[in-house]
């Protein structure tokens, strides 16, 4: 058996340079002209192609699972009645259908029992502010979103939300509400593209990931095992998990990959995770994995690095900077074999 390299839990194995220019702002007119790298541990290969022709490199008769989750336009913007901007962030409601838990900005400035204004007749009190927990005058806050809120874009995407932004940062295949960020590496299928896989043999199977705000926080520990990783609720049916087995499973997205593992650990289909994948961790369900390009220091990048190889995606990555790839969330593509 192979040792791992001695830095390989080293935090800062986890950094690349990445020039500002080559963070994607806005999404491609065509989901699916985005460009594909596409490497091949076996042969140890790094191509270059684009997203549309994806079914040239999958194995026959794939298994691709996606994470159905939909992003709710979780970020809502409002006044305290002194007239000052506030922002309001929704992480985790607190089942009582009223209450959230949220980021909120800024935090110094508003009191306990304080009443932020959102319009259409919608506001919410700050009822705790250690624990940032607000309390809306609207039951089920999340129907009344459409009318209130604002997509949450990342916080690399330096530009306000558009209108535009409610169809191009969902996935087509996007069903359930509950993520506060898109699973990316879905967002360059169309419904085309995906009717041509399945009349070309594969099969597409949904899981359901609600992504929270932790996939944003960086791991700060120097030695990365260490790291607290954040939990996310998930779902897959039970039918549906048991026929992949002995197929060629594509994760579509870390999400979907992170699922298929816990499943694989825990045997249940229905629960919380809290897996962190990292180099050395052994695969049970994934063949291949589709994927964007993440993070330095992020979990995300961690996990891709555990399934394509360190070094082999390292070097994908500066082979993607040195041919100007688009990168994070409206950015383009990897697909690791």
């Amino acid at each position: 058996m192979k040792s791992l390299p001695s830095n390989i839990y080293k935090l800062q194995s986890y950094y690349y340079h990445l020039p500002q220019k080559l963070i994607a702002q806005k999404p491609l007119s065509c989901r699916d002209k985005a460009r594909l790298l596409i490497i091949d541990r076996t042969q140890g290969t790094i191509r270059h192609d684009t997203f549309n022709h994806l079914k040239n490199y999958l194995p026959p008769c794939s298994h691709l699972i996606v994470n159905n989750s939909k992003v709710i336009p979780a970020r809502l913007l409002g006044h305290r009645s002194t007239g000052g901007a506030v922002e309001v962030f929704l992480l985790n409601p607190l089942g009582d259908e009223y209450t959230f838990e949220v980021l909120l900005r800024p935090l110094k400035k508003i009191r306990e029992g304080e009443i932020i204004n959102f319009g259409s007749g919608i506001s919410a009190t700050l009822e705790n502010k250690e624990k940032r927990m607000v309390r809306f005058n609207k039951k089920n806050i999340t129907r009344h979103l459409q009318k209130v809120g604002h997509m949450p874009l990342p916080p690399y995407i330096k530009r306000p939300d558009t209108p535009r932004d409610r169809e191009d940062y969902q996935t087509v295949y996007a069903k359930i509400p509950g993520s506060v960020a898109s699973p990316t590496a879905g967002l360059h299928f169309t419904k085309d593209q995906i009717r041509d896989l399945k009349s070309s043999g594969h099969h597409f199977f949904e899981l359901t990931l609600h992504i929270n705000y932790g996939t944003f926080k960086p791991v700060e520990c120097a030695d990365i095992r260490l790291h607290p990783m954040h939990t996310e609720h998930y779902s897959i049916k039970p039918a549906d998990h048991k026929s992949l087995n002995s197929k060629s499973v594509v994760a579509v997205g870390t999400t979907s990959c992170r699922v298929l593992e816990t499943v694989a650990h825990s045997k249940v289909c229905t629960g919380s995770t809290n897996m962190f994948i990292y180099p050395g961790y052994k695969f049970q369900m994934v063949d291949a994995l589709i994927t964007n390009f993440h993070l330095p220091y992020s979990t995300l990048l961690m996990l891709v690095c555990a399934f394509g190889g360190y070094d082999l995606v390292m070097k994908a990555y500066k082979e993607a900077i040195n041919n100007r790839y688009r990168f994070y969330s409206y950015g383009d593509a990897m697909l690791i074999l």
